[in-house]
């Protein structure tokens, strides 16, 4: 820790608004989605009065995160524009929109930039011999659907967070050539923000009977990672999914420089609860490192905001100026 800056990791004030549980993936691993039909959609009345008991509670990122309608459902349309309505009605409520909700069309793409200050997709791991596993009845896991969105993100101008799901069948090559195809499409478009390294953790909920990643390999790969990737990508990772606190300082050591979107509950992993604010400081401050917070998007980035958008992140920067470089 030669400087300031280096000596930093940020973490977002974030609360997740979840449109629907409903899902037409079946990933074997997953915690979080319902079959379609079986968990009643989010109302736009229902997600004001969240929003409204947020207003005192310094949350900035609204994570709009949502299970996936097939693109050829006659519920897509009615399932888009929920998500849209939401970011929408988050804005005018002056809150920062990021919304991941899975592979979209360039269309749905760019009206969604309208309403979002950043967006995001999880690649997981790139190669197609999950599809014969953990992805066999998954068909937008599709890795070049995954990648088409890093590409349509960068060519429409959306400041982008991406990442890997480690210990889902992977091979140590295949996780390196998803890193390196990261730092490849962001060379064309420097437009990726974040890529998150998630250890896959098991939950009650999901089919996969297989271990979890093992933590204590997340710093070797965070290093590795670190060497593929362009240094203005920051590397984020879940402290909840890193018990322990030894090991969470280790993977800040390094190179990981963000925790994420920190709110009441990780909905992606609900066995595991966020560490919340306080106790992150507590952990980190012996070892000195500041935790700051951030706005889901970058500094660098805003210029490629709408006026309204911008001037919103505006309002949120004055905000965070005493405690936050970002």
């Amino acid at each position: 820790m030669t400087d300031a800056n280096s000596a930093i990791v940020t973490y977002s004030p974030a609360y997740t608004i979840v449109p629907t549980y409903d899902c037409f993936n079946r990933c074997t691993y997953c915690n979080f989605r319902t079959n379609p039909g079986e968990s009643p959609w989010l109302t736009l009345s229902a997600a004001a009065e969240i929003l409204k008991r947020l207003k005192n509670e310094k949350v900035c990122e609204i994570l709009i995160l949502s299970g996936e309608v097939h693109p050829n459902s006659p519920q897509r349309q009615t399932w888009f524009q929920r998500i849209y309505d939401l970011c929408a009605l988050a804005l005018a409520m002056g809150f920062l929109p990021h919304t991941n909700a899975g592979p979209l069309s360039f269309a749905e793409m760019q009206k969604l930039k309208n309403v979002n200050v950043s967006m995001g997709l999880m690649l997981e791991q790139l190669t197609p011999a999950l599809l014969k596993t953990v992805h066999r009845q998954a068909p937008s896991k599709v890795p070049e659907l995954r990648l088409q969105q890093l590409q349509w993100s960068g060519e429409l101008q959306i400041p982008f967070t991406t990442g890997l799901l480690l210990g889902i069948g992977e091979t140590a090559d295949d996780c390196w050539e998803t890193v390196e195809a990261i730092s490849h499409i962001h060379q064309s478009y420097h437009h990726i923000q974040e890529v998150i390294l998630q250890p896959h953790s098991p939950g009650n909920q999901q089919k996969f009977d297989a271990p979890p990643f093992d933590p204590h390999q997340l710093p070797a790969v965070i290093s590795k990672a670190r060497q593929i990737l362009p240094a203005e990508i920051t590397i984020q990772i879940p402290p909840n999914l890193v018990k322990d606190e030894q090991w969470l300082l280790a993977c800040i050591e390094a190179g990981a420089r963000d925790l994420g979107g920190i709110g009441p509950i990780d909905e992606v992993n609900p066995d595991y609860p966020h560490i919340q604010e306080q106790e992150l400081k507590e952990i980190l401050q012996p070892a000195r490192w500041e935790l700051v917070p951030r706005l889901p998007v970058y500094p660098q980035f805003d210029s490629w905001l709408s006026k309204e958008l911008q001037i919103v992140v505006s309002h949120w920067r004055k905000i965070f100026t005493s405690t936050s470089v970002l």
